[in-house]
């Protein structure tokens, strides 16, 4: 086990000066007035060539289908690593939950981001999951490279869902990306083609980080229909489902599934009821069936209107 990890426990200071004038680091030898750690390693059991999957609560988490598929691998992992939300989050925009008993103030919830470990069917797998870093992401990003090289994790995976023109009576499609062609697995697709500009999400600059490290790494993006306002679980399973492929084993989830075929139940009984919902759905589904990827153009609009309507830009969450 590399130096990182031959210790029980061990606070490690991160303080990276890439980027600063030649002056500045001459001042100081750290980015910042003092040096940050911003985050913790507790020893991990022995690894033997880890799967990560990483899901953030950010907006390329539409239905709250990633951030549920991770919360499922996560069950009864242990940490490994702990980062320091005051170097990561605006507690003004992402505040903490205070909990009061009586007019006492008991406590507070902050905002977390962890690196749990958990061993499925003998194949070792990393969570990292959390809440969606406010600041400092290329510093971020140079940690987990890090982190990822030093644990030894032979494959990333990113996990996330975005708004699409799509109907919920059709299966999930997910959409892939991949630093090399052969990492996706099933009938996912690289996709869409073409040249996109997007708002970019955390997750998608680690994923470029740890690729661009050489470390492989792939992502799956569930589609959830646009008109969905609260959690899609369908995605998730489908989510589940690309990651199991991966460490193979079925890592599907009843209670998931059966939330999924009652949401299915009750917005096809919504639909029935309205003429122009129904006409409106019929029409997502021919579009769908006659091409499966969306257009770029399509893509880029669905999510400038959920980025608009759900305000998470900005907003406080």
């Amino acid at each position: 086990m590399s130096s990182l990890l031959g210790r029980s426990t061990v606070a490690v200071a991160r303080t990276r000066t890439a980027g600063m004038p030649s002056h500045a680091r001459r001042r100081s030898p750290s980015a910042y007035p003092s040096a940050v750690t911003r985050y913790h390693v507790d020893r991990p059991p022995d690894l033997d060539a880890p799967v990560i999957v990483a899901a953030f609560d950010s907006w390329i988490d539409a239905g709250d289908a990633s951030s549920t598929a991770a919360a499922h691998l996560a069950t009864g992992a242990s940490t490994v690593v702990d980062f320091d939300g005051d170097a990561l989050f605006d507690y003004r925009a992402r505040r903490p939950t205070l909990r009061i008993v009586d007019g006492r103030l008991a406590d507070l919830t902050w905002p977390g981001l962890s690196l749990r470990h958990r061993r499925i069917e003998g194949r070792d797998l990393l969570v990292l999951a959390g809440a969606e870093p406010d600041f400092r992401w290329r510093e971020f990003a140079a940690d987990v490279v890090d982190l990822v090289q030093e644990l030894g994790v032979s494959l990333w995976i990113s996990l996330g869902a975005i708004p699409a023109a799509v109907p919920h009576t059709r299966s999930v499609n997910v959409l892939g990306s991949a630093s090399r062609p052969d990492l996706l697995l099933g009938e996912v697709q690289a996709g869409p083609s073409g040249t996109l500009r997007v708002p970019s999400a955390a997750i998608s600059v680690l994923e470029s980080a740890v690729g661009t490290a050489g470390v492989p790494a792939c992502g799956y993006y569930a589609q959830v229909p646009h008109y969905i306002s609260g959690p899609y679980p369908a995605a998730a399973v489908a989510l589940l489902a690309a990651v199991g492929r991966h460490v193979g084993t079925d890592l599907g989830n009843e209670l998931l599934e059966e939330e999924a075929r009652q949401l299915r139940e009750r917005l096809d009984a919504a639909a029935a009821l309205d003429d122009t919902t129904h006409s409106y759905v019929e029409r997502l589904e021919s579009m769908v069936d006659e091409e499966r990827l969306p257009s770029g153009d399509d893509l880029i609009s669905e999510i400038e209107r959920f980025l608009r309507d759900s305000g998470r830009e900005g907003r406080e969450r």
